[in-house]
């Protein structure tokens, strides 16, 4: 059952608005396949231009097999690239790139021969990788966010603080669970106190868009922030904004700013939460005080790293203007609320009874998005012999 042919038999099978099969949510051949073509051919979330700000400044992390670097090469804005390490493991990456100098970097030779040069592209502030030899184009990706994104002043940020847990789930389950807010009141008593789990505001938009909705995207937009709902045609990636309950303008206990000093210097702080997917790996919230990237990588196929990571304005100060606690505290405990549901899910996937479900045409639009979107991608780049 783990062939290529039965592979892409099961996904031809896929029943829409269902949950996939079982297999793909556990078995180690299909989680090999899924890097492969899924992983190994996209463009992959890796990180922000501002944690690399000095010429040979430099960050690491691993895709599957591959160890990667990605390294601030002048002082060129676009001079980021990135490498995959061959032969190397990632704990002695640091040790091989130490005699990096200032100016230009130019790497040993030594080190130069275990460097591979992978595609790296800066959009909009968000760095993305790819191991695909002719990468899928991403200018349509810049094109179509760059005006959402622009107010944020991404630019003019700075990594507050960073957070990684490793859930134990399939990466796919990681995804879907952020793609629904069905269960958000019995289990996120700290999110839903500023975000909305109304379905007809946080999924996919039906024909008719609520009041609510269509209020928040113009009163926006009369500020010159777009809002509407925006997906690319192969719904790899889409962002939107959504208002947050009672005016409020942060993700907090009490709903107000957890920054002084703001990111965003719209007239109105009331501008809700700009919400940005990328798929496989990355979906993000901008808000008027900060904004927060998430991240995840497969380890395996029941295992999953996500990385979160809070950038604030680079002139605010730690005890002034802000507190790591009041900044990370919601995200904090959401992050941990939904890392147990998956690894809920993924017991319940386990069991030799588990038959695929259908996804709620209500709540959980997006989820079904995910899902067509997955197997469409799969289908698209499996070979057929």
């Amino acid at each position: 059952m783990t062939t290529k042919g039965s592979l892409l038999n099961i996904l031809k099978e896929q029943k829409k608005g269902y949950s996939l099969a079982r297999p793909f949510y556990k078995d180690e051949k299909f989680f090999a396949s899924d890097m492969k073509h899924i992983w190994y051919k996209s463009w992959v979330f890796a990180g922000h231009p501002c944690e690399v700000p000095k010429v040979g400044d430099y960050f690491t992390f691993t895709l599957g097999e591959y160890p990667i670097v990605v390294i601030r090469m002048s002082d060129k804005e676009e001079d980021i690239q990135a490498f995959h390490l061959r032969n190397i493991k990632n704990s002695v990456i640091k040790h091989t790139l130490k005699e990096q100098i200032n100016g230009s970097v130019k790497l040993p030779k030594r080190v130069t021969q275990k460097l591979t040069p992978i595609h790296c592209k800066n959009v909009c502030y968000y760095l993305f990788i790819s191991l695909a030899k002719k990468p899928d184009d991403i200018a349509p990706l810049e094109k179509d966010v760059s005006d959402y994104i622009a107010p944020y002043n991404l630019d003019k940020l700075k990594i507050a603080s960073s957070s990684t847990i490793i859930e134990q789930g399939n990466w796919k389950l990681v995804m879907e669970n952020n793609r629904e807010c069905y269960h958000c009141s019995s289990n996120h008593p700290e999110l839903i106190i500023t975000f909305p789990e109304d379905p007809s505001v946080t999924g996919i938009p039906s024909e008719k868009t609520p009041k609510i909705l269509r209020d928040c995207w113009e009163k926006c937009e009369a500020m010159n922030m777009p809002s509407r709902f925006l997906m690319s045609e192969d719904g790899t990636y889409r962002v939107t904004r959504v208002p947050l309950l009672n005016g409020f303008t942060s993700f907090t206990m009490d709903g107000k700013a957890a920054v002084k000093k703001r990111v965003c210097h719209a007239e109105d702080p009331d501008i809700g939460s700009l919400l940005y997917f990328h798929y496989p790996s990355s979906w993000n919230h901008f808000l008027g005080d900060q904004v927060i990237s998430f991240r995840l990588i497969p380890l395996t196929a029941q295992k999953t790293l996500l990385t979160t990571k809070w950038m604030i304005n680079k002139d605010a100060i730690e005890g002034k203007d802000y507190t790591i606690e009041r900044l990370r505290y919601v995200w904090d405990q959401t992050n941990l609320q939904d890392r147990h549901l998956v690894e809920q899910n993924q017991l319940g996937i386990n069991s030799p009874d588990y038959l695929p479900g259908p996804y709620s045409a209500e709540y959980e639009t997006g989820v079904a998005q995910f899902v067509d979107w997955y197997s469409n991608t799969l289908q698209k780049r499996l070979p057929t012999k």
